[in-house]
């Protein structure tokens, strides 16, 4: 579904914003619990606190996307109100995001500071930390895509929309452990196309807001599906 690729791909741009991608090899050096130096002399880390961090914020994205869908649908005897106001709030975000406006509420960041452990616990609650404070760069972008989500018909696609964007943002966190020293290579090349990728990632939530005003967005998913039948497989 049209709705999955972009939640896909909001949580990749997420991965790659200025206040996220930056921070990659710290978040990697402080989870696996050794220094930088260290782990680019061993070229790769330790998965499992990795996969358990992405896990963290994966369990609290998907519970924002399950109670946005279920405040969607308590909201559903107000079905046009609330896909007006829906496309509207996506728009403004993506506005944000482009830099066409500044909503200076989401220029807020708050880091939610945690001692450093190695047990099994420790790298989940790091992850949840992660995903309720840090809100300047992933904020308009996951608050479109719990927008998405309330106006999804059950609370299980909205669980769906939220599990593929945790995946957009996990599998390159992940890789990037995985590959440490070639991601210090690509973080270091990338960074002067943050801003760019940012503005990209801008002008197609910019799309999804005016095809949700404009009630288009099912039809695209529909031609989508006549194109690529493959994707009925993820509805």
């Amino acid at each position: 579904m049209f709705e999955l690729i972009i939640a896909l791909g909001a949580g990749l741009i997420s991965f790659l914003s200025p206040c996220v991608l930056p921070l990659i090899p710290g978040y990697i050096s402080y989870i696996s619990g050794s220094s930088l130096s260290v782990l680019v002399e061993k070229k790769s880390v330790n998965l499992i606190p990795i996969i358990l961090f992405t896990s963290g914020f994966s369990i609290v994205f998907i519970i924002f996307g399950a109670a946005s869908t279920f405040l969607g649908q308590v909201l559903l005897k107000n079905s046009y109100e609330l896909r007006i106001i829906s496309g509207l709030i996506i728009i403004l975000f993506s506005l944000h995001i482009i830099g066409i406006i500044n909503l200076k509420f989401l220029n807020y960041e708050k880091r939610i500071q945690t001692k450093s452990n190695t047990n099994f616990l420790s790298p989940i609650l790091i992850g949840m930390a992660f995903a309720f404070g840090w809100t300047p760069c992933i904020g308009p972008i996951l608050g479109s895509i719990l927008v998405l989500a309330a106006t999804e018909e059950s609370i299980n696609r909205g669980i769906f929309l939220l599990f593929f964007y945790s995946l957009g943002l996990a599998i390159p966190f992940i890789l990037s452990g995985y590959l440490i020293q070639k991601f210090l290579i690509f973080s270091k090349n990338f960074k002067k196309n943050i801003v760019l990728v940012s503005k990209i990632g801008g002008i197609i939530l910019l799309i999804t807001g005016i095809l949700i005003l404009t009630n288009q967005l099912q039809a695209l998913g529909f031609y989508l599906l006549n194109i690529f039948p493959f994707l009925q497989n993820f509805g």
